[in-house]
């Protein structure tokens, strides 16, 4: 909508009325136009105020796209030092000033929404653009977008481009994209979930609350693997995926995933020095090294308070990163996606759609069972609860990393559903890590499911071993390496790996939105049992 009125205090007042009519029709509520009004009322009587003497009208532009509201007010005039302008007042001594109390009142209202407003110009017409509101979900439309555009695109190049050509630019450009993305996001994995867990412990006032509290978390993420792991070995003990099949050999790479054992997981799980777990991004050693950091300096005692500090800035400062990251997700999940529709055709879909049809339902169960120990532990209407989390689902699972999604969860757990520091700071870096649901699920039904494409009978009696297999195989292993070792117990032949290697990536992403709405879920309940949780934050729809 475009405003356009006389550069009087009559024209002001009537481009006033338009833009608070407009917010209206995008549904912001009374107080929301209140301030958006206050905001466009300063703006608007800084740039009149420097409007060239013959300048006869300003204009007004108000703009919705992607859930984000815009307003954008320009002027004639020679630039001037808009920034300087919302600084001023800032640090203002209220005394004596009578005679410029609203040049004051108004620095302080520019200054409290300075990183909301943005100044040019341009062809001597001075501009300001607001952001009225920002949309949560722009960056999940633009990530979707990518999605969907990669594999148009691949699919097109697979018709009609020559193979070679294809070959080249996957490898070459794709692929490397991709790769250097997962490599920054693995530069700041590490040290987001060590520095976060051992600023948990220092929310607390003493060792005995966290204990307490992540004792909690520890039964509550065990009852949600054995849920998960009973819900995927269930559908793939009972499911038929079809006839049985015979697939070629595969590389040796795949093969070598056999060298790991749950005993050296276990053993593995003490590093053997203090810098290894962050170059080699282990979870489960950087978990184990930061509870040792926490417990130390909590006994440290008064002299501790400058290390939780440390800890607690070093923390927001690889959030503040990450999050940075994020923003470069769309292409990355461009580049990801084209990859993955350029190196695999439809034959190789095909004889696994029904393992990825029963796994999205195993997934759908174990999202309802959530839901259902949240309203059985809380008492709370789950509703907001999933229709809050359900808007930043795709873009959780476009990042395919419990550990990448970590600043987004964070910001949902305390801004939509009043969940304390205190509990998410602790509860969302152990869940990246323990509560592997999605994971559990997916190996339950692909194990089973391939060992009868491949003519394993299972008997009823084994499936309470390969229950527990899949529990300790789905924490801090990838998956298809857990995968490869349930399949070398059940005597299944390695290369049955190769039926799901293609689509992995997206099951990953599949597992890592469950894996996250499980981790969230538990937060709320442990944070509600320990009035942590501020109801009036979570009912607030």
């Amino acid at each position: 909508m475009l405003i356009q009125e006389t550069c009087d205090a009559y024209g002001m007042e009537k481009a006033l009325d338009a833009i608070e009519s407009a917010l209206e029709r995008y549904g912001l509520d009374k107080k929301e136009r209140t301030r958006s009004r206050l905001l466009c009322e300063e703006v608007m009587a800084s740039l009149v105020s420097h409007a060239n003497k013959s300048a006869k009208h300003f204009r007004v532009r108000v703009r919705s796209w992607l859930g984000e509201i815009a307003v954008e007010i320009s002027a004639p005039g020679l630039e001037y030092e808009f920034s300087k302008s919302i600084e001023v007042g800032a640090n203002l001594d209220m005394n004596g000033l009578d005679n410029n109390v609203e040049d004051a009142i108004r620095s302080m209202i520019l200054k409290s929404f300075a990183t909301d407003l943005r100044y040019h110009n341009q062809d001597s017409v001075n501009s300001v653009r607001m952001t009225l509101v920002k949309s949560g979900r722009k960056q999940l439309y633009i990530t979707l977008v990518s999605m969907l555009l990669a594999i148009v695109i691949g699919m097109a190049m697979s018709a009609f481009s020559p193979e070679a050509i294809n070959r080249f630019l996957d490898e070459n450009i794709f692929s490397s994209i991709k790769t250097m993305f997962m490599n920054s996001l693995k530069i700041v994995v590490a040290p987001v979930v060590f520095f976060s867990i051992v600023s948990a412990f220092g929310e607390f006032c003493n060792l005995y609350d966290v204990g307490k509290i992540g004792g909690k978390f520890l039964a509550l993420y065990m009852i949600a693997s054995m849920i998960a792991t009973a819900i995927g070995v269930a559908i793939g003990y009972f499911a038929e995926p079809g006839s049985k099949i015979f697939i070629s050999a595969i590389t040796n790479t795949q093969q070598n995933m056999m060298g790991i054992s749950i005993k050296e997981m276990i053993v593995g799980i003490v590093p053997d020095n203090f810098f290894s777990p962050f170059l080699e991004c282990n979870t489960l050693q950087l978990i184990f090294l930061a509870s040792v950091c926490g417990i130390a300096t909590s006994m440290v005692g008064s002299r501790s308070k400058s290390i939780w500090d440390f800890f607690t800035i070093s923390r927001d400062f690889f959030l503040k990163l990450t999050s940075i990251l994020i923003k470069c997700l769309p292409i990355a999940v461009f580049c990801s996606m084209l990859s993955l529709v350029l190196s695999t055709g439809s034959e190789t879909l095909l004889p696994v759609i029904k393992i990825c049809l029963l796994f999205v339902a195993g997934l759908v169960l174990l999202m309802l069972a959530y839901v259902l120990l949240l309203i059985f532990f809380t008492r709370l209407n789950p509703i907001p609860f999933v229709k809050k989390y359900s808007s930043v689902m795709l873009q959780v699972a476009s990042s395919a990393s419990s550990n990448a999604s970590l600043p987004l969860n964070m910001g949902i757990c305390e801004k939509k559903l009043g969940i304390s520091p205190k509990v998410y700071s602790l509860s969302l870096p152990l869940g990246s890590t323990l509560n592997m649901g999605g994971k559990c699920v997916y190996l339950g039904i692909a194990s089973l499911a391939l060992a009868k494409l491949y003519g394993v009978d299972i008997a009823s009696t084994d499936l309470l071993m390969i229950a527990t297999s899949i529990i300790f195989l789905s924490v801090g292993t990838p998956g298809l390496v857990s995968l490869s070792l349930l399949l070398a117990q059940l005597n299944v032949p390695i290369e049955a790996v190769g039926l799901v290697m293609g689509i992995d990536p997206i099951l990953e992403m599949l597992r890592t939105m469950v894996n996250c709405f499980g981790d969230i879920a538990i937060s709320t309940v442990v944070a509600k049992s320990n009035n942590m949780l501020n109801k009036n934050v979570y009912d607030n729809i």
